[in-house]
């Protein structure tokens, strides 16, 4: 008897099976009429499942599955959009409409790394050449954000790492699972990173070999990824307006349109709009003291009257305003006056309590050993890794 072809859940064998990508110009109302939904269902879909599925925000190159009957109708019974290669939403257009979304099964394989940043190099280089996962550079930044400048790195600095990879039916690779722990040496100082569940707080922080916790009540940027562009500088002299002091108050990442700007810190929004210069943009209140602007975005994702959490999407990067460029002005305030958030010496989240310290220290002992025992990539090995690229 032979094997069902199955996928999502589904058995393929059922249906005609379409499947695609994403292109320039498509739409999901366009692309389920032309496989026959009748509009009154693609209505009730973006009405009641526009938090399930916002079908406003399909992505080209995103791949999707259409499953058509197999009678003369051939009309579209299930389309399937997948956001990553693990998530995906279902929508099932069969009796009535529903939405939901799923995950395929992964497995994680733990993995080691290590490397040395060379003369005139960068982290991100150094990962890259060695065919790791551009991801691992996000990762250690934002482990260390508050305790090594990664713009500022060292000829001869070095790194090791314990981490996992993530795999979709053991074989399929789906992208780097968390940093487990890590060794970072900056101008011959070493920092420890060691990722543990603090059960007081149900979360998952990192710690280094004390037990003190390496992240700050901030992020120390508002983007995954993106390029350090402009600093706040207060003497800043631009040569179109004759090089007078025209006082640059924000700090600029660059990024593509349409990359996700993230709250850089817990609070609530207490402007979303579009005004003047600033073009879109969003303002959080974080407590007394602290609060945070994001401007240029291409739109908001937040109204005012929100919460958010560190870390949330709260927009999108775009060009409204004045701008040169595609990139995200983040400004800061403290006690209602804008600093720079890269000279604040922001609070430290709550050191491991002590009654947890005992446990912890067993737990990191064997990870510290195996960290130990890793090898750095030899000089000869990583000039065969450079010309092989």
């Amino acid at each position: 008897m032979t094997k069902p072809s199955m996928a999502y859940g589904f058995n393929l064998d059922e249906f005609e099976v379409v499947a695609d990508t994403i292109r320039s110009g498509d739409s999901f109302g366009e692309l389920m009429l032309e496989n026959k939904v009748e509009y009154p269902k693609i209505y009730e879909l973006t009405q009641r499942y526009k938090d399930t599925f916002d079908v406003r925000r399909i992505r080209v190159g995103k791949p999707y599955m259409i499953l058509k009957s197999k009678d003369t109708t051939q009309g579209a019974q299930v389309f399937i959009y997948e956001q990553d290669p693990i998530n995906y939403t279902v929508v099932d257009f069969r009796d009535s409409v529903i939405a939901y979304k799923k995950q395929r099964q992964v497995t994680f394989v733990q993995k080691e790394a290590s490397g040395v940043i060379p003369d005139g190099g960068s982290l991100s280089n150094v990962i890259v050449e060695q065919g790791l996962d551009y991801y691992l550079t996000y990762d250690l930044s934002q482990i260390y954000a508050w305790t090594i400048d990664f713009f500022k790195l060292n000829p001869g600095d070095k790194f090791k790492i314990v981490y996992q990879e993530k795999y979709i039916n053991d074989s399929i690779y789906a992208g780097v699972g968390p940093i487990e722990a890590a060794y970072f040496e900056h101008n011959g100082q070493p920092f420890y990173a060691f990722s543990y569940m603090n059960d007081s707080l149900d979360v998952r922080e990192y710690y280094d070999e004390e037990a003190n916790n390496l992240r700050r009540t901030f992020l120390r940027a508002p983007l995954k990824f993106g390029r350090l562009s402009s600093r706040y500088n207060l003497k800043r002299k631009i040569r179109y307006y004759g090089y007078k002091v025209r006082p640059h108050k924000g700090t600029d990442y660059a990024a593509p349109i349409g990359t996700p700007i993230l709250a850089t810190a817990d609070g609530v929004v207490t402007e979303s709009t579009r005004r003047g210069g600033n073009g879109k943009y969003v303002k959080i209140r974080h407590n007394g003291t602290y609060s945070t602007q994001y401007l240029h975005m291409k739109s908001q994702k937040v109204k005012q009257g929100e919460f958010v959490r560190q870390g949330d999407v709260i927009g999108w990067i775009g060009m409204t305003g004045n701008t040169g460029g595609p990139h995200v002005c983040y400004r800061f305030w403290k006690n209602g006056r804008q600093v720079d958030p890269l000279r604040e010496k922001l609070p430290a989240a709550e050191p491991l309590a002590e009654e947890l310290r005992p446990e912890y220290y067993g737990f990191i002992n064997p990870l510290k050993d195996q960290l130990e025992c890793i090898e750095y990539p030899s000089a000869a090995s990583m000039e065969d890794l450079v010309t092989l690229n």
